[in-house]
């Protein structure tokens, strides 16, 4: 396949040093925004959807996914949607690479070029970062069935092919989005759930009554990598299960880990992840239905924590993006609109004074 790229990846944001080379400044840091979102959210209608993250969330808004219209607009669907020269379709198991394009996989490219052509009416003026969602490879693999057999994830050569193909469709996806939102800066956010059942062996099989081998770190990490290599934008890899391998995610390249604040027990894998420069999209409020607390009474938990991380007061505001712990699709449309907000009031709490 083609490569993604004719220039190479650029710095990711980890990478970036504000001391001088050659007598010049480096590269400035990305400008992550305070409060943002995961990805999916409830209803139908995408301008609308579009309208309520960038009016809730207007310093760091995403492209939203809508999983109720149906398949195709899934994780699985909507990702299967940017693959380049492989093509799936839904039987009554699930989404299963097939031989030749169906109907399935053409009405989630449909729904997702109108997803792109209410940027222009909501979007086209904005400036600033810019979030667009898909599975990661692994989260691919692990939900695709081969046409004979087993998981996709089983098979490196369908991992390899996958991959490719996912990096070449998110290429495409990317400067698809920039075409619509010349002054954003498009960050790529691969979510990862399945990645600790990928390591722990712990995926079913395709008949349930059995679970397929776990897959060594280094190939996990080599697959996230392969893909976060060969893209020019920033990549958050997101995962809010319970053990997200965040230190794998920040050593295969990832410019932003995206987690679930109540689940993360491994602080060491967190400091490693900040004195490298890598920020932090951490959720801090559940994807359903609750009652909240006040704004400040969040960010004074993350102040708390941060404090325990042991690293200074003043860095915290922008070294994190507040975000809902997973995406809003099962929420109701009221609470979405609720946490959005939350967070972004939150994050003001977490200026220096």
């Amino acid at each position: 396949m083609a490569s993604p790229t004719e220039e190479g990846p650029h710095p990711h944001p980890s990478q970036a040093r504000d001391e001088p080379r050659d007598g010049a400044a480096g590269p400035a840091p990305f400008p992550w925004g305070p409060a943002s979102g995961v990805g999916s959210l409830p209803g139908t209608d995408p301008i609308e959807a579009l309208r309520l993250v960038t009016g809730e969330l207007p310093d760091f808004p995403h492209l939203p996914e809508l999983p109720a219209r149906g398949a195709g607009a899934d994780l699985i669907g909507r990702t299967a949607g940017l693959l380049v020269d492989l093509f799936v379709d839904l039987t009554p198991a699930g989404w299963r690479l097939v031989s030749r394009p169906g109907v399935d996989q053409r009405r989630a490219r449909e729904m997702l070029e109108r997803d792109l052509d209410s940027l222009y009416e909501v979007a086209e003026r904005y400036a600033g970062p810019f979030k667009v969602q898909a599975a990661g490879p692994w989260a691919l693999a692990a939900g695709l069935e081969r046409t004979r057999g087993d998981r996709a994830v089983v098979d490196p050569g369908a991992r390899r092919d996958l991959a490719q193909s996912l990096t070449e469709g998110l290429a495409a996806h990317v400067a698809a989005v920039a075409a619509r939102v010349p002054a954003g800066g498009v960050v790529v956010q691969l979510d990862e759930p399945s990645v600790p059942a990928v390591l722990q062996g712990g995926l079913p099989t395709v008949s349930g009554f059995g679970k397929l081998a776990a897959v060594e770190s280094h190939l996990v990490e080599q697959g996230l990598t392969d893909v976060v290599d060969q893209l020019s934008v920033p990549v958050v890899v997101h995962c809010c299960a319970r053990r997200a391998p965040l230190e794998l995610f920040r050593a295969a390249g990832a410019a932003g880990l995206s987690f679930d604040l109540a689940l993360v027990q491994d602080l060491d894998a967190i400091g490693t992840a900040v004195e490298a420069g890598t920020h932090l999209l951490v959720g801090v409020v559940p994807g359903t239905d609750t009652d909240l607390p006040a704004p400040r009474a969040t960010a004074s938990r993350l102040q708390a924590w941060w404090r325990e991380l042991g690293f200074p007061a003043e860095q915290l505001h922008g070294a994190v993006t507040l975000t809902p712990s997973c995406g809003l699709a099962g929420a109701s449309a009221a609470y979405a609109r609720t946490a959005m907000g939350h967070v972004r009031e939150a994050a003001k709490y977490l200026l220096p004074e």
